[in-house]
């Protein structure tokens, strides 16, 4: 992928399209990036009160989704390719409606802090694989890092979508920035 770090002037959103003759992997990087960003920027700029402000019949907040994404990072990447030990895959119903439920120590900043870090070590576990590598997965039989990149920029762009129209009832912002 070209360097996009000393051009101000590139719109952060384009990270796919700075990618478009990228080979695969830094195209699947750009997407999920590209939405891992915009995720972030949905919590950007809210109070803690709006960020786990209800404005749907269900339980799903901005703070909702951030933390939520950190456990989809992390299961997908670390624990599942290489967890460390006393690490372990989570696939049940239960912890995944749990990872939703925010509470008190759940600020903006510590949200925003989780989910970077998250991101981070997800970037340097998958880096270590080719896109080939195969790993057991409870549900599915068997996976590989393509498939997991795919599935992350599918699970990672619909709660960017729930995070948008969440924003946008919140204070009327809109937009990807």
């Amino acid at each position: 992928m070209a360097d996009t770090s000393t051009d101000v002037s590139i719109d952060p959103t384009l990270a796919p399209v700075v990618a478009r003759t990228g080979d695969e992997r830094a195209v699947l990087e750009a997407f999920l990036d590209l939405h891992r960003g915009v995720v972030l920027r949905k919590l950007t700029g809210l109070t803690d009160a709006d960020a786990v402000r209800r404005l749907v019949p269900s339980d799903t907040t901005v703070a909702g989704v951030v933390k939520h994404l950190t456990l989809v990072e992390t299961n997908w990447f670390p624990w599942l390719l290489a967890p460390e030990p006393g690490e372990e895959h989570v696939f049940s119903v239960e912890a995944s409606r749990q990872s939703w439920t925010v509470g008190p120590e759940d600020t903006v900043e510590k949200l925003t802090a989780d989910y970077e870090a998250a991101c981070v070590r997800s970037r340097e576990v998958a880096a270590r694989f080719p896109l080939d590598h195969v790993v057991p997965q409870p549900q599915l039989g068997e996976v590989n890092l393509r498939w997991i990149y795919v599935h992350l920029i599918e699970e990672t762009a619909r709660h960017v979508g729930h995070a948008d129209i969440l924003r946008e009832l919140t204070d009327g912002a809109t937009g990807a920035l």
